[in-house]
């Protein structure tokens, strides 16, 4: 009889977890990124904070300010005399030798991704890391340009992100006759990339292998 029950129960509770957990861990996000947010009021002098005016704290007005923060910051650089003053804190900042490599490191990455410039996570590909028959999944990044287009003809900078972090990862200038392009969507391979593989694409987003690329399996 347990036998006959049991599968059934536990398909329920799967279900169950499915509902909940997922939803849990968006509000605990969510709750963490609103109160690092909120730590901004601390920017205002304790006198004229929300609590000592109001007698109780604002829930989210953290993430208001922050918005009207960043879009100060955003005027400011945009003009010259801003542009003029974050060239010379850059300069600072890259003097120190732990915090240039971190602050150099995260800039990069970000004005990747937003710039929103070509070729920047374009392609979703597949590259033989870290021996051949084995593959991993990458983006490319850009065309290989200047020195490395002298050494490394008809290659492509591609990223190799880890997992369940693919922020972290490594770069990789490949041979494009060496890389699989996937018929794939950049957020449908970083959620495959953060879920460490449960999270799979629809069976119609296959990888594309051409002629050429079979005939190098072949």
């Amino acid at each position: 009889m347990f036998r006959n029950w049991w599968p059934r129960l536990r398909r329920v509770l799967v279900a169950g977890v499915l509902v909940w957990v997922p939803l849990g861990i968006t509000v605990i996000l969510l709750r963490f990124l609103i109160g690092l947010a909120d730590q901004t009021l601390e920017l205002i002098p304790e006198p004229f904070q929300p609590e000592a005016l109001l007698g109780r704290p604002i829930p989210g007005l953290g993430v208001v300010l922050s918005l009207v923060l960043l879009f100060l910051t955003g005027l400011v650089a945009a003009n010259v005399v801003g542009k003029r003053f974050i060239g010379f804190w850059e300069a600072l900042l890259r003097r120190i030798p732990v915090v240039k490599t971190i602050y150099t490191a995260a800039k990069g990455f970000l004005e990747m991704v937003l710039s929103g410039q070509s070729g920047s996570f374009s392609r979703v590909l597949l590259i033989e890391y870290p021996r051949k028959g084995i593959y991993c999944i990458a983006f490319q990044t850009s065309s290989t340009v200047g020195q490395l287009a002298e050494h490394t003809p008809d290659s492509v900078c591609v990223f190799v992100p880890t997992t369940p972090n693919p922020t972290s990862g490594f770069l990789v200038v490949a041979p494009e006759k060496d890389l699989i392009e996937l018929n794939m969507s950049v957020e449908d391979a970083i959620k495959l990339v953060v879920s460490v593989g449960v999270v799979v694409p629809d069976p119609d987003n296959l990888p594309r292998v051409d002629a050429d690329a079979g005939a190098r399996e072949a």
